[in-house]
């Protein structure tokens, strides 16, 4: 018997030492690389594009990207990503050569955009929007306003600060969080007269589903209503001084989603932060100024559709 034992405590004591060494070796180690797949691209540019692709890129790029002191794409520290992913900056994407992404091609653009694999083959961590569903039009839009003249991507020379991805990162990168494949097919325009479609769309290609389920940990990506609580909210995200705010649910339970709120009211709440009867929505819910009552509602329309979730989430509020 104290043989046994013995070769048991043999085995479990060897498996905490392959464990821990696992574990160092993942800490020392980089974000993972890939392997970069050439993309023939060229984007069209019209006025009409690169508004567009301002409207897209002022939504999912400039909370990230936008550094107040140079009013431009150059990057700055992510205060309201959580501790467990690290200490991360986001990159300077105006049309600085050096610093930017001035000498980066369409084609690079665009499987950054779709994959998640930059030009170099590093993957981008989690904490990057990807857009695996955005219709191949509203891509061309954002490269479009990338490189336009706009004073928001004109370059600047200010060098990246390399982000300090946690020990969690490297892990979930290896075993959970994966590059995403190129679409092999076009992906269109939604019919803008279906608001149900359009509203799926505009929910899942600008990010609402990311905050507004479980966790960023447990969200599908590749297949958003997957996600675990999806539009349940309950996450746990980070306002810029590193304090909690819980997403709220909305799914159309009408106890503890928006299932009793009106269209008028949610499109209030969406484009300007308000709500009836308490304090205006803050960070990192921002006003969607940039989309129309139209678009808005369409989003409401399609979050009638989705399963209720009874989840009750207590409004973080912070004076």
């Amino acid at each position: 018997m104290k043989k046994v034992l013995k070769i048991l405590g043999l085995g479990l004591a060897a498996i905490v030492v392959i464990l821990i060494v696992t574990l160092v070796v993942i800490n020392s180690s980089d974000i993972p690389s890939y392997e970069v797949e050439t993309i023939a691209f060229e984007h069209k540019s019209s006025p009409e594009a690169i508004a567009r692709g301002k409207k897209l890129s002022q939504m999912l790029c400039a909370n990230c990207h936008m550094d107040m002191s140079t009013r431009k794409l150059t990057g700055k520290r992510m205060k309201d990503v959580p501790a467990e992913f690290g200490e991360i900056f986001s990159q300077n994407i105006t049309q600085d050569e050096t610093y930017g992404i001035g000498t980066w091609t369409d084609g690079e653009l665009v499987y950054l955009l779709r994959t998640g694999i930059k030009r170099d083959g590093q993957y981008a961590p989690p904490y990057m929007a990807k857009l695996p569903h955005m219709a191949d039009e509203d891509i061309n839009a954002i490269i479009a306003f990338l490189r336009s003249d706009d004073r928001m991507v004109q370059a600047e020379q200010k060098a990246d600060i390399p982000p300090k991805p946690s020990l969690l990162t490297k892990i979930l990168c290896k075993v959970a969080f994966k590059p995403f494949p190129m679409p092999e097919e076009t992906i269109p325009l939604p019919d803008t007269a279906n608001t149900i479609e359009l509203g799926k769309y505009l929910a899942h290609n600008l990010d609402c589903y990311s905050c507004h389920s479980a966790d960023f940990k447990s969200n599908n990506y590749l297949d958003p209503p997957l996600s675990t609580g999806y539009f349940a909210g309950g996450n746990p995200t980070l306002d810029m001084e590193g304090r909690v705010k819980v997403t709220p649910n909305l799914t159309p339970d009408q106890e503890t989603g928006i299932g009793s709120w009106s269209k008028e009211k949610f499109i209030q709440a969406v484009r300007f932060g308000q709500k009836e009867g308490e304090q205006a929505l803050t960070y990192p819910m921002m006003p969607y100024i940039q989309l129309t009552e139209y678009e808005v509602g369409a989003i409401y329309d399609y979050l009638m559709t989705i399963p209720a979730i009874n989840n009750k989430v207590e409004r973080s509020i912070y004076n």
